[in-house]
């Protein structure tokens, strides 16, 4: 980027450079005309972005200058692209008039033909700010979330600026990363000093100034957005959430140039009131994307049945954060239940909220600023369905308390809907710069302009006639552009008779093969039209501006409808799978039990009927007896599935869903945990051992007697030995430390012997048989330990070479014998003290410099004098190895 002292830069330049300074780390969209264009490097990583030709435009400091540009009608699709490469833009729109900068030079006593349109850069646009419906996805929240750290907690401010809805809570640096998991937010926001590693943030994330986070700031950020006096009516805020929800709105005045989004009053949540997922299980379970990416293969790709992008919305945030409260779990799975047994009322229901619009985003859209004509057709008419939404249920027999709840905010809003439908036309367009949208009737004055308008397109037509009668022009037509206005034309050759001195034509145009004029009375009819059509427009601008007033006016009335319309969504779209899959209503219970009977895994149940097949079902039950399953077998018989499957059904019944099972029982799992399937890590330099490590430990660290958890294969990947230790010492402490529901699926068949030591864990394997040299893989769990693990069989379906095959055969035979003589490599584990009997290891002495390190961190330097100070480096001195030489 050119410095903005290079020598004698345009007008425009200068202007330019001004803006692209101003714009920061965001690429310049600068108006120009019809166009957006970008410069220098913006205009390089731009044009290879979006895969447009980049061009040069004169030359600054003696080089030409790179530009590329895109059309203001369709910049949202280039928006889309840029943000989604990652990038943030910054737009540069005119504020002013070419009159009114003529205007601006007068005063300032600068020649008007050397003036220049003023431009300002009047939006941010990034990812997480983002509210056009091209830029969004429909069935997909957009969260800003904003960081702050205070007395050893973190405040975090959470918004989906497209519908407003605010959440704010506040956990420890430990529990932060889960925090995020759950929310994946597009965009994070943290103070300058945020040091992201240290404190278990985000790797990336926007710097902002410290001093935008201050708690005291914060809340008065929040009592101006919401024009209150006091925040007690929205909840109990403690100083961390309000110093993140003072840099969150500190970051949207910032990107929205002085314009704040919608805003809904902030909601307090209490981390511990939803089960805890780290990253690493939410990307096991492939929970809302699978691991190919999208939605497709994943568990709500295999759930949604919602009709409405807010439904889908809804469900991903209640699959995100099961409950732990068992009452709110019940009142969701009554509200299933209910339309589960009502099968015809729920179809209509279903299709009734198919043709509402996403009200939601409409109104995000509004309140924003960005809203249109179309915008407010869709509240019009999604407001008036919800009323007659509310008419119909509220009279339901036996409906449950959920669905009072959702249909009493359905209502209230008959006043707004019919003044919007008496202003605007059936179908509003998405611009208004060409008016058209306010309806004829609504306003006196507004209909006599339009109809001086008509009058005088109607008198042209008349003079087109005349016109073409007096001059014997047949081919005669008046046309209209932006350029010329009205004018009338005719082919070359009939051009002489106009250019006659009396004809009472004037010359405009000459084009090739037509000529333009222009007469004295198309001027005065074209000077009608336009009068009558700018104060018609300016009529209808005005309307708009008085009916976005008085939407912004019922906002919060209008969000919480739009919110009992996604909840009713979700509980028809969840009857509906139910109904599909013929799925059961789980029970929750506050014991630490798990009875599932007849489980199976909702993904891969819906691929194999997609190809005929059917899914083997399994039961699976745990209790306080019997809480740790072992679970044998070869590859590909199913484990890794029996283990998702189960807790997929623990987290769906959780978040008051069906569960696909002939009954289920569930006690309440405060934290889920899935080790499973582990990869590479290379751009952190973790191998996949390392990985599978990382995870262990943070399941033994946080994992709780009320947790779940699904261990697959712990200690592959590193030698048999080694891997065979930790798998036992990671089976005791689960069982005996721990004490959690557990189901431990392995290929070590030396670890059935934990079964003579740990009271509560049991052995099962899934069956598998060779027949006439085939494997048949049966998919059923049975009780007891895996008789063999059929590797070589495995590997002979997979295609491994035969001799290969066979090589390997004559190696375990020699193994297997050698360990029937030595008794193999667990021999003598049998005698090892249980895990919880065993003395705590002795630390490590740390190394001198380690406990150089320790000593420096302890020392109070503020309390100590100079004396001890001195004292204190001698003793550091002495404790030091010596020098070599």
């Amino acid at each position: 980027m050119p410095a903005r002292d290079d020598p004698k830069p345009t007008p425009m330049m200068a202007q330019y450079l001004r803006l692209r300074e101003e714009a920061g780390d965001a690429l310049l969209f600068y108006r120009m005309g019809d166009f957006f264009e970008l410069f220098f490097e913006d205009a390089k990583r731009a044009a290879a972005i979006l895969d447009i030709a980049l061009t040069t435009r004169g030359e600054h400091g003696g080089a030409p200058i790179p530009m590329c540009g895109v059309p203001v009608h369709s910049a949202e699709s280039y928006l889309a692209r840029l943000i989604k490469a990652g990038c943030r833009v910054a737009i540069a729109e005119q504020v002013e008039t070419p009159e009114e900068a003529k205007a601006r030079a007068r005063r300032e006593g600068t020649p008007s033909s050397k003036v220049l349109v003023g431009r300002a850069i009047v939006r941010l646009v990034t990812a997480g700010t983002l509210t056009e419906e091209a830029l969004l996805e429909p069935r997909r929240a957009n969260v800003l979330a904003a960081l702050a750290e205070l007395r050893g907690k973190v405040g975090i401010a959470a918004v989906d600026v497209s519908t407003g809805a605010m959440v704010l809570e506040e956990c420890t640096g430990e529990q932060l990363g889960a925090v995020l998991s759950r929310l994946s937010p597009s965009e994070v926001v943290v103070p300058e000093d945020w040091e992201p590693k240290e404190s278990g943030g985000p790797e990336e994330a926007i710097f902002r100034p410290r001093s935008t986070f201050a708690s005291d700031a914060g809340a008065e950020r929040l009592k101006a957005v919401h024009g209150v006096a006091t925040l007690d009516a929205f909840g109990a805020f403690s100083r961390a959430m309000l110093a993140a929800a003072g840099g969150l709105v500190a970051y949207l005045d910032h990107v929205g140039r002085g314009r704040l989004p919608l805003l809904l009053p902030p909601v307090a949540r209490e981390t511990a009131s939803t089960m805890a997922m780290d990253a690493a299980t939410r990307a096991s379970l492939e929970i809302l994307e699978s691991a190919q990416g999208g939605r497709a293969g994943s568990l709500i790709g295999a759930v949604d049945r919602c009709v409405t992008g807010a439904g889908s919305r809804l469900l991903a945030e209640d699959l995100s954060a099961p409950l732990l409260d068992a009452g709110a779990i019940e009142a969701r799975l009554a509200l299933v239940q209910f339309w589960r047994d009502r099968p015809i009322e729920r179809a209509q229901l279903r299709d009734i909220l198919r043709a509402i619009p996403d009200l939601g985003r409409a109104l995000g859209r509004v309140v924003a600023g960005r809203g249109s004509p179309r915008d407010l057709g869709q509240l019009r008419d999604g407001l008036s369905e919800a009323g007659r939404l509310h008419n119909w249920l509220a009279g339901a027999p036996d409906g449950p308390a959920l669905l009072a709840e959702v249909t009493s905010r359905l209502t209230g809003h008959g006043a707004l809907t019919d003044h919007l439908a008496r202003a605007l036309v059936p179908s509003p367009p998405t611009e208004r710069s060409s008016g058209g949208f306010i309806a004829d009737g609504y306003d006196a004055a507004l209909d006599e302009l339009r109809a001086t308008s008509g009058d005088a397109r109607r008198a042209i037509a008349a003079m087109e006639a005349r016109y073409r009668e007096e001059t014997g022009i047949a081919s005669l037509k008046i046309r209209h552009n932006g350029v010329l206005g009205y004018f009338i034309e005719v082919s070359a050759r009939h051009a002489d008779a106009l250019m006659a001195p009396d004809s009472g034509f004037t010359h405009r145009q000459t084009m090739a093969g037509a000529v333009r004029f222009n007469s004295l009375r198309l001027h005065e009819e074209a000077a009608r039209i336009a009068e009558a059509g700018g104060h018609a427009l300016g009529c209808e601008e005005a309307h708009f501006e008085r009916l976005v007033a008085e939407v912004i006016a019922a906002r919060e009335a209008i969000a919480a409808t739009a919110a009992a319309l996604a909840r009713l969504d979700v509980g028809a779209g969840n009857a509906e799978r139910a109904a599909e899959g013929d799925w059961c209503r789980p029970e929750i219970a506050e014991d630490a039990g798990l009875a599932i009977t007849a489980g199976r895994h909702p993904v891969v149940e819906a691929a194999l009927a997609k190809t005929g097949e059917r899914f083997v079902a399994n039961d699976c039950q745990l209790a306080a007896d019997n809480r740790l399953w072992l679970i044998g077998g070869p590859n590909m018989g199913g484990k890794s599935t029996f283990l998702r499957q189960n807790a997929l059904i623990v987290l769906l019944a959780q978040a008051g869903c069906f569960v696909p099972a002939t009954a289920a029982r569930i006690g309440l799992v405060d934290r889920l945990f899935s080790r499973v399937g582990a990869a590479d890590n290379l751009a952190r330099g973790r191998s996949t051992f390392m990985v599978e490590m990382v995870e262990t430990a943070a399941i033994l660290a946080q994992a709780t007697h009320r947790s779940f958890v699904i261990l697959d294969e712990v200690g592959r990947g590193t030698s048999t030995y080694d891997g065979l230790a930790l798998a036992w010492a990671v089976a005791e402490a689960v069982h005996s430390q721990i004490s959690c529901r557990c189901l431990f699926a392995t290929h070590y068949h030396e670890l059935a012997r934990l079964a003579e030591t740990c009271e509560a864990l049991s052995l099962h394997h899934v069956r598998a048989r060779e027949w006439q040299g085939d494997l048949v893989l049966l998919h059923e769990l049975a009780d007891g330990p895996a008789d063999r693990s059929y590797g070589l069989a495995v590997a002979r379906l997979a295609g491994v070479p035969a001799n290969v095959v066979a090589r390997a055969k004559a190696v375990l035979a020699r193994l297997e014998a050698q360990r029937e003589a030595t008794g193999g490599i667990a021999a003598g584990l049998g005698d090892l003290p249980l895990f919880a009997n065993l003395a705590p290891a002795e630390p490590e002495p740390a190394a001198p410099e380690q406990q150089l390190a320790q000593s420096l961190r302890a020392a109070d330097l503020d309390a100590l004098t100079p004396r001890e100070a001195l004292d204190l480096l001698y003793e550091w001195k002495r404790g030091l190895p010596a020098a070599r030489g």
